[in-house]
């Protein structure tokens, strides 16, 4: 009987995926019941454009930042446990093995194959501080370039997505028509958006999309209610 091939599928998505992730999530739902809260108490797509726009760009320069600085202090943790676990390894020779014979001891080695993978180990003080960075404290390298790169990507992408809801705004002069697209074309938006982030995660296309509509309809529509409900 020919064997048959066993495929596994895990979520491999880069940083850069979740970068967009982070930012069109955002980038489609503030804009977007920012903009129909407007338009539940003006009568001008004039002010909604403007608004909308000002809102965009300080929203991705705060997004951008935000990813910047979670990316630095990523690298600066890491540095500083890294440096850690060097003077450990120095001043506690016998304490660092001694962990590295528990991880693997959670793992059935025992006896002379345990001693044996421990001195392997240990033998290369570069590979010792690697396997306890990984191992023990969890940690895995940052890209050095991973800050810049992720701002811009976040910042990127909540403008795009913050984009495609006031885009009926833009080209419409009357409100209500304009507000209407935006609301169908957005609410397509996020399910399609939600349904990819599914696939990519493992969620279910589905779930994950049925979840992200009724994410962003809802602050959009809480956003007209309470605007209407001010202006009379």
């Amino acid at each position: 009987m020919p064997a048959v091939p066993h495929t596994e599928r895990h979520f491999t998505a880069s940083e850069t995926v979740r970068d967009v992730v982070i930012g069109m999530a955002d980038g489609l739902t503030v804009p977007f019941a920012l903009a129909a809260g407007l338009a539940g108490a003006v009568d001008d797509t004039g002010l909604v454009v403007t608004a909308g726009l000002a809102e965009i760009v300080a929203g991705a320069i705060a997004m951008g930042l935000g990813g910047y600085l979670a990316a630095r202090t990523d690298a600066e943790h890491y540095r500083s446990e890294y440096a850690r676990e060097v003077r450990e390894t120095h001043e506690l020779p016998e304490e660092e093995r001694r962990e590295v014979a528990a991880i693997f001891r959670d793992y059935g080695l025992q006896g002379a194959q345990l001693d044996s993978v421990v001195a392997a180990i240990a033998s290369d003080r570069q590979r010792w501080v690697d396997f306890m960075m990984k191992f023990e404290l969890g940690l895995d390298e940052p890209n050095p370039r991973r800050a810049p790169t992720s701002a811009a990507t976040i910042g990127g992408a909540y403008v795009v997505g913050g984009l495609i809801p006031l885009v009926p705004y833009i080209l419409l002069d009357h409100l209500m028509p304009a507000l209407q697209i935006s609301v169908a074309v957005t609410l397509v938006a996020l399910a399609v958006f939600g349904a990819i982030k599914g696939r990519l995660t493992g969620m279910g296309a589905l779930r994950s999309g049925a979840q992200t509509l009724a994410v962003g309809g809802l602050a959009a529509a809480a956003a007209y209610a309470l605007a209407s409900w001010i202006g009379g």
